[in-house]
């Protein structure tokens, strides 16, 4: 049977703001959900992705996409994927559609050949299923509803310019929050299995995401991360992290399941903060593998994926 590698990541506390470019208004808004009866900021996974592939062509890694901060746009190597995924981590990993124009086909056999009867304009998509799939990241705490205002400096910027010799106000909606978000990987799904320990470096390593300005920087590297390494199909981990009554991270949905018998302790690996709780002793004393570091549990990880890699 093919081995599965779920994950959950929980980020340290930061503030989080203008996650996207939409306002309303002169308010640069978060995006936000209904989350267990309060409303939660969140940030889409297409952006955790973006971020993903951003930093693995930082590393010099060939991805199809590579971004050009200046020209704000993607320069495509095989814009028209001929290639198949083989050369590129990005669309092996991450997966890619391509819809093309619909195009005139021959007359389908049978059809009349006079009048009306000129056949069927059709399109085509070429589709590589992305083989990391990604949840969106939820705030652990729920929003409070604030708001900063700010000014912008007379000509800071062009539309400021043409607004005379007043400053132009405007406010953004922050949140002072952590979040969690999961994903999941099956190696042997890869066209090159090696490129398994690239994923996890990039969720380890992973940076600023959905930053839509300098000035709004939030990390995204792991606090806690959560690996199961496992035949099982299903996650059963995807969003564990709460913080207690004394503001203490803990995970009792996981430890729960761990004593219930639905995860194998032995399949977890769990790095960060966590393993500092009582949580963390309880999950270590059942079997688990638990380390102080995020990164150590990331190298106990990839020794594992070599065994399915080689």
């Amino acid at each position: 049977m093919s081995m599965h590698l779920f994950g959950a990541v929980v980020t340290g506390h930061g503030v989080a703001a203008n996650n996207r470019g939409e306002t309303e208004g002169n308010v640069t808004t978060l995006q936000k959900i209904l989350w267990n009866g309060d409303v939660h900021t969140t940030v889409s996974a297409e952006a955790i992705r973006w971020a993903i592939r951003a930093a693995w062509q930082r590393q010099g890694l060939p991805v199809n996409r590579n971004w050009d901060e200046d020209l704000r746009r993607h320069e495509w190597q095989d814009p028209d994927f001929e290639q198949a995924a083989e050369p590129f981590i990005d669309d092996d990993v991450l997966g890619f559609m391509s819809a093309q124009a619909a195009r005139a086909e021959a007359e389908d056999e049978g059809e009349a050949t006079t009048g009306r009867g000129r056949g069927r304009a059709r399109g085509r998509a070429l589709v590589r299923r992305s083989r990391l799939e990604v949840t969106r990241a939820v705030s652990l705490t729920p929003w409070p509803g604030d708001v900063v205002f700010s000014v912008a400096s007379v000509g800071a910027t062009p539309s400021a310019a043409t607004r005379g010799a007043f400053p132009v106000p405007y406010s953004a909606e922050v949140h002072a929050t952590r979040y969690q978000y999961g994903f999941a990987l099956t190696p042997e799904a890869l066209i090159r299995r090696e490129r398994a320990l690239d994923v996890v470096d990039a969720i380890v390593g992973l940076g600023d995401v959905a930053g839509n300005h300098a000035r709004f920087f939030f990390d995204f590297a792991p606090d806690t991360i959560v690996f199961r390494w496992t035949q099982d199909f299903a996650p059963r981990l995807l969003y564990p992290f709460v913080l207690d009554s004394g503001g203490t991270l803990a995970a009792p949905e996981l430890l729960r399941r761990v004593e219930a018998g639905d995860i194998r302790p032995e399949e977890l690996i769990i790095g960060g903060s966590l393993a500092q709780t009582r949580d963390g002793a309880r999950l270590r004393e059942a079997g688990a593998s638990v380390h102080v570091g995020v990164k150590q549990a990331a190298e106990e990880v990839k020794d594992k994926l070599r065994t399915v890699i080689e």
